[in-house]
């Protein structure tokens, strides 16, 4: 495996991670924009990938493979987490 083919499949490790790190912040600011004022886009987003990113690590170290559906569904929980905590308790 080239460098280029290495690099491609560590993009696509962690895409699920970074897709979910731009569209869940944007749709929680359309439903509660006014509790979010105060709450920067970018921060959620840079929570929600750096916490999506070590569930998907972590899912591959405890499974021992790539694309468990537990892994995902945990994936989904932080998400949520990350963006909980930001909005509503972290605004730091």
């Amino acid at each position: 495996m080239g460098l280029t083919d290495a690099f491609i499949h560590i993009l696509n490790f962690f895409m699920p991670a970074l897709g979910l790190a731009l569209l869940v912040p944007t749709l929680v600011r359309v439903f509660w924009f006014r509790k979010l004022r105060g709450v920067s886009w970018a921060l959620m987003a840079k929570r929600v990938a750096l916490g999506g990113s070590a569930v998907l690590v972590a899912g591959l170290v405890a499974l021992g493979r790539d694309g468990a559906m537990l892994t995902y569904v945990a994936l989904v929980l932080a998400c949520a987490l990350a963006v909980w905590w930001t909005a509503f308790k972290g605004r730091a």
